[in-house]
């Protein structure tokens, strides 16, 4: 799943690429304004943080919810106190897009996240051409020389990046890039199945000094709660988000936890 999702993502901005080469692009995004410090403003407090996703699908799921508007759900979450906000990207399979980057950037003053299956250094020009200030490197889909020079591209943008890993080794290669912004996701992007014990079996492998952030498998804020006493200082939640009646109230709530 995690190889097609890649390749489709890749196939995807290539046609982009056609409609808007490579050197166009880069005019736009440098000419765009400095992308904030997400490194900074996602450090470790004494409570939670929270990266509130925009998240219409998943492969695993099927729809979530319709989000009639990218713009007033990304409002709600930055005025319940979110620290930041994802915002899925991908088409095929998550039924995002960059026009909800967009929209999300004209609405918001928040840190946002460009969520997607990155694999070349256009789709982190895009990035930051639409407004984001962090994008997401996923080391089970990159090799590591492939994913050294593109943690480097995106710092030469301006852009912090978020490096998700999967497992005890992903971990270990995300230290030796030396990313100091590092997630686990519960969820295996392979098979796409929960392991919501993985977070404190690889917590301990991290670095001093590299903020630990928990993705998926949060539900409610006993789940945060969890991941807290494992060590997490950010927790990332979609699904739970978009399918509530009162996003806002879990925000706070979950932003709550010590």
């Amino acid at each position: 799943m995690l190889d097609e999702l890649t390749a489709g993502a890749r196939e995807d901005a290539a046609v982009r690429r056609d409609a808007l080469p490579l050197a166009q692009l880069e005019s736009i995004a440098l000419g765009t304004r400095q992308p904030l410090d997400a490194y900074a403003l996602l450090a470790p407090v004494n409570h939670v943080r929270v990266i509130a996703e925009i998240k219409r699908a998943s492969p695993s799921q099927g729809p979530l919810a319709s989000i009639p508007s990218s713009q007033d759900l990304a409002a709600e979450y930055a005025d319940a106190g979110a620290d930041a906000i994802s915002v899925l990207t991908e088409s095929r399979r998550f039924g995002g897009s960059l026009d909800d980057l967009r929209a999300v950037r004209d609405a918001v003053d928040v840190p946002l996240l460009r969520k997607d299956f990155i694999s070349t250094e256009y789709q982190l020009l895009e990035a930051r051409a639409c407004g984001a200030d962090l994008v997401l490197l996923i080391v089970a889909a990159l090799d590591q020389s492939m994913l050294a020079g593109l943690f480097g591209f995106a710092h030469e943008l301006g852009l912090s990046v978020l490096v998700e890993t999967h497992t005890h080794d992903e971990v270990r290669r995300a230290m030796d890039l030396g990313a100091t912004l590092v997630g686990v996701n519960a969820r295996n992007l392979t098979t796409f199945e929960i392991d919501r014990g993985l977070f404190g079996d690889v917590r301990g492998l991290f670095d001093d000094g590299v903020t630990a952030v928990a993705e998926s498998a949060v539900g409610d804020v006993h789940d945060v709660q969890n991941y807290r006493n494992a060590g997490a200082d950010v927790v990332l939640v979609g699904e739970t988000l978009v399918r509530s009646s009162s996003p806002s109230t879990l925000i706070t709530q979950f932003r709550e936890v010590r």
